[in-house]
């Protein structure tokens, strides 16, 4: 037994990645009706994604199961103690990765939300899960929320927000990534800079395309 499998995370999040499944016709018909070169657009955009995401606020768009178990995996099993997440949504991944740093001894989850909806269901969830002395959930924009008061090392970032800015957001986490640090990006096809700059030869990282929709970089020690 672990946190991920015991109450009360177990069942809260077999009732998350329901509502989940719920919605996922809701989901397909808000993309249906975005023509396919303005999905294109929105997604990989940095200045036009808030239209998207605010059409999209009251829609988990959770990682999957199986990527929740990754995530719980790969945190744990790097005996990470320090996280930072770009996307918080209605908080399935933080959870998965508080799960891990409880079951780690404990540590440190920041991650940010720019959607005040999303913002107080994240919140819930976590005041329900009994992981909130390990998360901090932080409002706004993640240029600035994720641009001060970080760890001085970093174990193990989570890139699941508006596709376009895992650039940015990574330039505002790299200098404090540790050696072998891990840094996960869902649906990171969407941000074409992203992949050419983690898995430039030049660029400091070994990267790979894993599973159906997450790019697994890691940081060198160089």
């Amino acid at each position: 037994m672990n946190t991920l499998t015991r109450a009360p995370l177990a069942p809260l999040l077999e009732k998350l990645f329901a509502q989940s499944d719920a919605s996922r016709p809701a989901v397909q018909a808000a993309m249906a009706d975005v023509p396919a070169a303005d999905r294109q657009r929105l997604l990989s955009s940095t200045t036009e994604y808030a239209a998207f995401y605010t059409r999209a606020k009251d829609l988990p768009l959770a990682v999957s199961r199986e990527t929740g178990r990754l995530l719980y995996m790969l945190a744990r099993s790097t005996g990470a103690r320090s996280i930072v997440e770009f996307g918080t949504s209605f908080g399935i991944s933080t959870l998965h990765l508080a799960a891990a740093l409880r079951d780690n001894g404990g540590g440190r989850l920041i991650t940010s939300e720019f959607e005040p909806s999303k913002v107080a269901r994240a919140t819930a969830n976590i005041d329900a899960s009994g992981l909130g002395d390990l998360i901090e959930l932080r409002a706004g924009d993640a240029l600035e929320t994720l641009a001060r008061d970080l760890p001085d090392t970093i174990d193990l970032v989570l890139l699941d927000g508006a596709k376009g800015l895992y650039p940015a957001i990574l330039d505002r986490l790299e200098s404090r990534l540790g050696p072998n640090a891990l840094v996960l990006a869902d649906n990171a096809d969407w941000s074409p800079d992203y992949l050419a700059r983690v898995r430039g030869a030049a660029a400091g990282y070994l990267s790979v395309p894993f599973a159906d929709d997450i790019e697994l970089s890691m940081r060198l020690d160089n």
